[in-house]
């Protein structure tokens, strides 16, 4: 698939194959880099300065004939000016509406793309329907048919032996997915269950120090070999985020995998993604105004707060839920056949021999 070219007008810093290995890097990164390395598609970044491999600085290559542009379709211009014969698509990942910055983003620059059709590629049926709102408000749809292709997890991901220690919870993402009131909703699980700990880590980006706390281990960016490691052992990955819905969440189809059930809430793309009702929960009202009057306070004056929305009962669906599964009544989960590695890229192939 030489012939197919994916333009990133948006990363913070180039990556590759080696650094999603090796360093901690986003969801949009490691899933436009599984995508790009098993169609052995050539990879544009706006800030990298050196070709290694597949991974290129910005430039001409002869003979693509399909172009991706991750995330930000106000680099089509610019980009079309290179590639005057080729097909282009727009890659989204980010939940677009008039009131998200991207959102606003893409109908400003979208309104003003002279181009012929530029079909946009989805990472959940969730996300769809937004962008299709928006897009009929605008006046685009025909400008940009949507359809969905999932992001990938690798296929080797899998169930293994390792041992589940039933007092380990773990929250790997960025910081501003809700941690100050999942380290909230920690504090009272730990008051009801004694010997709960929760480990935590992110990304890379959006970084949050969160000083000491009793029975937390922050372990600051990580790769993906080491959260993964550290996914297969816990009890649970708790994740009750409804600040910032996950237009898919490779957090939700990677913990699965690996055989480690999610607690999270019923926002965004979870329910789609995890397709079952034991492991998402609805989000109350309460709980809303809480997380938005909490919303700017740090870590340390937090506890007083926190103890008495426990006191009112906001944490209890938590609390109820990990002690069922602390107990021995913990889910099954497995790889769900929809995110694999093989099937994401066969959608990609479809995508490109369409008419």
């Amino acid at each position: 698939m030489s012939s197919v070219l994916f333009w990133d007008s948006t990363c913070q810093r180039p990556y590759d194959t080696r650094s999603i290995r090796n360093e901690a890097t986003g969801g949009t990164e490691a899933s436009l880099v599984r995508v790009a390395d098993a169609l052995d598609a050539s990879v544009i970044q706006h800030n990298r300065t050196e070709i290694e491999g597949r991974y290129r600085p910005p430039g001409r290559i002869p003979g693509i004939t399909e172009v991706v542009l991750n995330r930000d379709c106000r680099a089509y211009p610019h980009v079309r000016a290179l590639y005057p014969d080729a097909r282009f698509h727009l890659w989204v990942h980010d939940q677009l509406t008039m009131e998200t910055k991207r959102g606003r983003q893409f109908s400003g620059a979208a309104a003003q793309v002279d181009c012929i059709p530029m079909g946009t590629v989805c990472v959940s049926d969730w996300q769809r329907l937004l962008l299709d709102r928006m897009l009929g408000e605008l006046g685009l749809r025909d400008r940009f048919p949507t359809r969905t292709i999932y992001n990938p997890i690798d296929d080797s991901l899998v169930p293994d032996a390792t041992p589940v220690d039933r007092n380990k919870l773990v929250f790997f993402s960025a910081p501003n997915r809700g941690l100050l009131y999942a380290l909230d909703a920690f504090r009272e699980l730990r008051r009801r269950i004694p010997g709960l700990r929760l480990v935590i880590g992110n990304p890379g980006y959006k970084l949050r120090k969160i000083g000491r706390l009793d029975g937390v281990t922050d372990l600051g960016p990580q790769p993906q070999w080491r959260i993964h490691a550290e996914v297969r052992s816990a009890l649970c990955t708790f994740f009750p985020n409804f600040v910032m819905p996950e237009t898919f969440g490779l957090v939700f189809a990677e913990s699965m995998a690996m055989g480690t059930p999610m607690l999270t809430h019923d926002v965004g793309a979870a329910a789609e993604v995890i397709g079952d009702c034991e492991q998402v929960l609805a989000t109350t009202a309460p709980q809303r105004a809480y997380e938005r009057a909490m919303r700017a306070v740090p870590v340390r004056l937090r506890g007083g707060p926190s103890r008495v929305a426990a006191s009112l009962g906001m944490f209890d669906d938590y609390c109820d839920r990990i002690r069922v599964w602390h107990d021995g009544d913990r889910p099954r989960t497995v790889p769900d056949a929809r995110f694999r590695l093989s099937s994401v890229t066969a959608r990609w192939r479809a995508l490109f021999a369409s008419e």
